[in-house]
């Protein structure tokens, strides 16, 4: 039982800090059409700014922390404004390929500067208690994965309200339905991809540093961690900002379970599945979920006519 629920503690952190990114895939993509894959890239330059700030410049952390995340939004930001806006009105397969090459450029440039060599990020999370946990039952609660779950119900319900109670979040929803549509009631479409691409830079900048803090270190494969979201935005459905939540939680609690009961599944099959399988599971639920469900769990269905 304690280690059903060390599992479950895990994989609902760890889904939490993936809602934070996929939310901000869906975002992106309801709004403009777009999957941008440079959302990975975001969650480890957000983490980059927070360690450079606060291990290299010697900011206090939670300044540093700040500044960081909102830099990362703003990072999110310009890429809109210089790279993506020009291509308004061009396919949208292009348009996926342009954020692939911005993935590939943010990757290169954090990876010179982190090196061969992993960094911290200078969180107090390593201090606190026994090794940066607490023991509750027999359950061993590490204090970052409690601060990653709580952050992430928060954001959920604060975004749950920006867009139904905000002038900017009803116009959101409203440019995510239909760009069109919102032209003609006066919304300025532009400045909502801005707005959108800045929140989900934010959100990144979370993400990679519940990823890549306390104990954890940023290394050149710290990007990883974060493309495992794609997995939970498939299954969710691409344009569904509930469904992207449950994905996350999926896909979290995926590899929770299977990390600490592989050696148990490994004895009822009489075979080994490997080291790392635990981070491979996730891409074989949305490879099953996606058989009977193309669109994903909650995604909108499109319906051709001829």
């Amino acid at each position: 039982m304690i280690t059903f629920l060390q599992a479950t503690f895990e994989g609902l952190s760890l889904g939490a800090v993936y809602s934070l990114v996929a939310i901000g895939f869906v975002l992106i993509y309801k709004a403009t059409d777009v999957l941008s894959f440079a959302q990975p890239a975001l969650v480890v330059v957000g983490a980059g700014l927070i360690s450079a700030l606060a291990v290299d410049r010697g900011v206090p952390f939670w300044i540093a922390f700040i500044v960081g995340i909102l830099l990362t939004g703003i990072i999110g930001l310009v890429m809109e404004r210089t790279f993506l806006r020009p291509m308004v009105g061009e396919p949208v397969f292009s348009v996926a390929i342009l954020t692939i090459g911005i993935d590939i450029l943010l990757r290169t440039v954090l990876n010179n500067w982190i090196g061969l060599n992993p960094r911290y990020l200078g969180d107090p999370f390593q201090s606190f208690g026994n090794f940066g946990s607490v023991n509750v039952g027999g359950v061993t609660l590490k204090y970052l994965e409690i601060a990653a779950l709580f952050t992430g119900v928060i954001i959920i319900i604060l975004l749950s309200v920006f867009f139904k109670r905000s002038k900017y979040g009803v116009a959101m929803m409203a440019t995510s339905y239909d760009q069109e549509a919102a032209l003609a009631q006066g919304i300025n479409v532009g400045r909502i991809f801005g707005l959108v691409w800045l929140i989900s830079g934010v959100l990144a900048g979370f993400a990679g540093f519940f990823i890549t803090g306390g104990f954890n270190t940023l290394t050149q494969a710290s990007f990883l961690s974060a493309l495992r979201v794609l997995p939970a935005v498939a299954i969710g459905g691409l344009d569904s900002i509930p469904g992207a939540v449950i994905g996350s939680l999926i896909i979290g609690l995926t590899q929770g379970y299977v990390a600490y009961y592989q050696l148990m599944l490994e004895g009822v099959i009489g075979f080994s599945l490997g080291s790392g399988f635990s981070l491979i599971a996730p891409y074989l639920i949305m490879f099953f979920i996606l058989i009977f469900k193309p669109d994903g769990l909650f995604g909108t269905k499109e319906v051709e006519r001829v």
